[in-house]
């Protein structure tokens, strides 16, 4: 098809739903003479989830458009990402991740024949690109080096050397692929543009690069392998998709952050050409939209709603999750998988069952379910005069009650419509007949008179975001803390804010994914 297209339409087809290019002008000389030769590469890291659709309808794009595409299985890059992916099961995942990129393909009509797969220590491993691996970082400063790799590469507080070597790797990547471009997404840009500035000084070209937006996740930040909550997982039974979009945020007549749209704009529509509203006839009957901004336009005047809109998307995701799921229902594919990601829960199983008197439940933060709320309304307890009933917005499906008397402290104005941080799974508490279902933290002053302020979360946070303190991002929060554990009470013997008001664990801050939790004033008061 490539070869019957002009090259603007070409052009079109490659940069059509992408965020950003650097170096139009000359991807419009290439293709005046020649197809483009392109390579997007994945880390064989955490499980690759629905968000995975969003290039791979881009590889279609490319494919359409006669390009020479290249599919990069970066298993060493995996390793240097702070060891996401094990040295003893780096083999297993990248065969995981190889399988379940050519199942998504396959299941989005993409055709195998015209692609070519490789893996980074394919290569990565030979003596001329060690050598100018070295070459390379004799150039690179350690500031180019952190600052190419802070939105990609895990950040923690005491970083290891091979963090800094990952943007090096995936800059050589470019010109050991012989390509002319390199297609990630936004997140990558700082390593695109460490590319742009190195590769020439080792007398390499430089490449253009295509960049797709993040689609946002279920909570409405960025799609993550590491937070359950934000994804849905490619093997995911139909039962799962349901609850997990069923819970996903979708604010009625709210286009941003909405990951439900975000999906429809950048797989759905380039893949059909149209999106059906599915619908009970009283509510006006299905509806067929043949351009994504009709549908954006109906749900921002709330024609659309939510529910019709998620069980829509439902359908629409089951149809491609189909194929891959029976793909991976095979008994070797099943122990495959078993193996790349073994259940960590077996794992604690195992230490427990081996060790005499080992602690069988670590008393770590991660255990904590604390989100993002929005207050949506304050009211007095029809009991009881001194306390109040918090409606807090967390991204589900129907706000939770909390109860507190904070608005003794905190006059009920500045309470309303507040963005505050809420832990979620402490067992439901009934005070004066009616159950309180969160407990909101607050920095608490330690002397006298005594002072209370909610914890604000960082500026353009949304309902339903994870909280998580610094390095314990990948725990998986208990589905009830159990009163006699007292986890929480012995994790908030540790809860202090710090002399610049930010809210820590042990010196570790407690932050999302746009930044840390803080308090206005309240500088080393403790946290209740």
């Amino acid at each position: 098809m490539g070869d019957e297209l002009t090259a603007r339409e070409k052009c079109h087809l490659i940069t059509r739903n992408l965020q950003e290019v650097l170096g139009e002008d000359k991807l419009m000389t290439i293709l005046k003479e020649r197809d483009l030769k392109v390579y997007w590469g994945t880390a064989t890291t955490g499980k690759p989830h629905v968000a995975y659709f969003v290039p791979m309808s881009k590889i279609a794009d490319f494919l359409k458009a006669g390009c020479e595409v290249t599919i990069l299985f970066a298993d060493l890059h995996a390793y240097l990402d702070n060891m996401k992916a094990p040295w003893e099961l780096l083999e297993l995942r990248t065969q995981y991740y190889e399988t379940m990129i050519k199942a998504v393909l396959e299941s989005i009509g993409v055709p195998l024949d015209k692609l070519k797969f490789i893996r980074g220590t394919d290569y990565q491993l030979s003596k001329d690109y060690t050598l100018d691996v070295y070459r390379l970082s004799s150039l690179v400063t350690q500031h180019d080096a952190k600052k190419a790799g802070a939105e990609v590469v895990k950040q923690v507080e005491h970083p290891l050397l091979s963090g800094l070597l990952y943007p090096e790797l995936q800059a050589l990547d470019e010109e050991y692929l012989k390509v002319d471009a390199q297609f990630g997404g936004v997140d990558q840009r700082k390593i695109f543009t460490f590319a742009e500035k190195y590769l020439p000084s080792l007398g390499y070209a430089k490449r253009l690069h295509l960049m797709n937006p993040m689609v946002p996740g279920l909570t409405g930040t960025k799609m993550s392998s590491s937070e359950e909550e934000s994804k849905i997982d490619l093997l995911d039974q139909k039962e799962d998709v349901k609850k997990k979009l069923k819970k996903a945020f979708c604010e009625p007549g709210n286009v941003e952050n909405n990951g439900i749209l975000s999906f429809i704009k950048h797989v759905l529509f380039p893949l059909k050409s149209e999106f059906v509203i599915l619908r009970d006839t009283k509510w006006g009957g299905n509806k067929t939209y043949t351009t994504y901004e009709e549908l954006e336009k109906d749900f921002a005047t709330e024609v659309v709603h939510p529910g019709d809109l998620k069980s829509s998307v439902e359908v629409a995701l089951n149809k491609l999750l189909d194929p891959i799921r029976e793909k991976f229902n095979t008994p070797d594919l099943k122990k495959l998988t078993r193996a790349a990601y073994p259940d960590p829960s077996k794992a604690k199983a195992s230490v427990k069952n081996s060790t005499k008197n080992s602690n069988p439940e670590d008393v770590i933060p991660s255990r904590l379910d604390i989100r993002v709320g929005k207050v949506i309304s304050v009211e007095k307890h029809p009991d009881a005069d001194s306390l109040y009933l918090e409606k807090i917005d967390v991204g589900e499906p129907e706000p939770r009650t909390v109860i507190s008397g904070l608005v003794q402290l905190v006059p009920k104005e500045q309470l309303q419509d507040r963005m505050v941080v809420l832990l979620c799974n402490l067992k439901p508490q009934k005070m004066r007949g009616v159950e309180s279902q969160g407990m909101l933290l607050c920095a608490s002053s330690v002397g006298e008179p005594h002072q209370v302020e909610p914890l604000d979360p960082p500026a353009g946070s949304c309902p339903g975001e994870r909280v998580y303190v610094e390095g314990y991002d990948s725990g998986q929060p208990d589905d009830e803390l159990k009163p006699k554990k007292r986890v929480f009470e012995k994790l908030q013997a540790d809860f202090r804010i710090s002399e610049d008001c930010v809210a820590q664990w042990k010196q570790k801050n407690f932050m999302t994914k746009l930044g840390n939790i803080s308090c206005k004033t309240l500088k080393g008061g403790n946290i209740s």
